[in-house]
């Protein structure tokens, strides 16, 4: 018999979360196979970046972020809830879509589009929900 009670709003939201970060990592770990992005990564250079104390920090903090929002979504109170998921999903597609410029490979947009499809799903169920 199926459950006829729609899933919390608050449960959907942080799956959405989850699921763009699992997107996140697979679209990072396939970088991994280029020759060109591991060439750069053994050379201590991500993309315009020198790997450095610095720079993993920060990467670690942008992880962290939407790691975190799985948790928060389901325990923020109401009002600050809806801000975080619209503005971090907002800060977020600005930089998934930076990250495209220059970017040829398909994988690459392709799990791009979906982390963005993913976020503005996020923005408009806290819009309408939270």
């Amino acid at each position: 018999m199926a459950n006829s009670d729609p899933v919390h709003p608050r449960i959907v939201i942080s799956s959405l979360w989850a699921t763009m970060l699992f997107i996140f990592a697979y679209v990072d770990i396939f970088a991994l196979f280029r020759a060109d992005v591991l060439e750069q990564a053994l050379a201590g250079r991500v993309a315009v970046f020198d790997v450095s104390q610095t720079f993993l920090a920060l990467t670690t903090l942008y992880v962290v972020i939407p790691s975190l929002m799985i948790f928060l979504t389901l325990v923020l109170p109401r009002g600050i809830n809806r801000a975080a998921n619209i503005v971090l999903a907002g800060l977020y597609i600005l930089t998934i879509a930076a990250s495209c410029v220059g970017e040829t490979w398909i994988y690459f947009w392709i799990g791009s589009l979906l982390e963005v499809a993913l976020l503005l799903e996020v923005a408009r169920r806290a819009w309408k929900t939270l």
